[in-house]
C-alpha cells in the first residue's frame, strides 16, 4: 500500500474530527443551549455498548466497535433530529458510508461498510446491544440535562427508556432512573472516609 492509498483515509480522519463540534440538535428542542457533540455521544455510547454486551453475553468489543461507527455518517448529513426527519429524511447510513469510504484501501473500506451494515440490520446480538446503548446514552444525557434544570428533557428520557429492548439495558435504565447524576461521587467519597 503506497502513500497515496492512505490519502482518503487521512481525509476521513479529518472529517471524523468534525463530529467533535457537531451538536446533537434535538437537545435544542429541550432548551439546552450548548448540547453534547455527536462525538461525545458516540464515546459514551461505545462504553455503554461494551457494558450491555458483556452483561448480555455478547462480544463487548464488537458492540463497542459498532457504536463507534453508528453516527459517523453525520459528518455529511448533520444530526437530523426527530422533528427534522418529518421534513427531510437523513441520508441512508450505508449509502453515506459507501461515499465516505470510496477511496480507502479495500480492506478498510470493506470492514467499515460491514460494521455500519451490521448496526443498521439490527440482527446480531452486538448490534442490538449497540442500539440499546444509543438509547441508554440518550436517556442518561437527558437525566443529566434534567438535573441541570432542563425539565423538557423528560420527553427524551421517557422515549429513550421505552425503546430499550435487552434485559441488561432495561435493568441499567431502571437503576439510572433511581439515581441522580452525582450519586457515584457521593459513593466514592463515603468509601474514602
Amino acid at each position: 500500500m503506497g502513500d497515496q492509498d492512505l490519502a482518503d483515509v487521512a481525509h476521513f480522519l479529518w472529517e471524523a474530527g468534525t463530529l467533535k463540534s457537531a451538536r446533537r440538535t434535538g437537545w435544542w428542542m429541550a432548551g439546552v443551549r450548548d448540547p453534547e457533540s455527536v462525538a461525545e455521544h458516540a464515546w459514551r455510547t461505545s462504553v455503554i455498548a461494551s457494558v450491555i454486551a458483556t452483561l448480555e453475553g455478547a462480544d463487548a468489543a464488537r458492540a463497542a466497535h459498532l457504536a463507534v461507527w453508528h453516527d459517523s455518517q453525520e459528518t455529511r448529513t448533520g444530526d437530523v433530529n426527530h422533528l427534522g426527519k418529518k421534513y427531510a429524511a437523513p441520508g441512508d447510513p450505508e449509502a453515506v458510508t459507501e461515499d465516505q469510504t470510496a477511496g480507502m484501501p479495500e480492506v478498510l473500506r470493506t470492514a467499515v461498510r460491514a460494521v455500519v451494515a451490521e448496526y443498521e440490520a439490527k440482527e446480531t446480538s452486538e448490534a442490538i446491544c449497540a442500539r440499546d446503548a444509543d438509547k441508554l446514552e440518550c436517556m442518561l444525557q437527558g437525566l443529566e440535562y434534567k438535573a441541570q434544570g432542563y425539565s423538557s428533557a423528560q420527553r427524551w428520557i421517557d422515549n429513550s427508556r421505552a425503546r430499550i429492548v435487552t434485559e441488561s439495558g432495561q435493568r441499567l435504565a431502571d437503576e439510572l432512573l433511581a439515581q441522580e447524576p452525582l450519586a457515584w461521587l457521593r459513593a466514592v467519597m463515603r468509601e474514602k472516609n
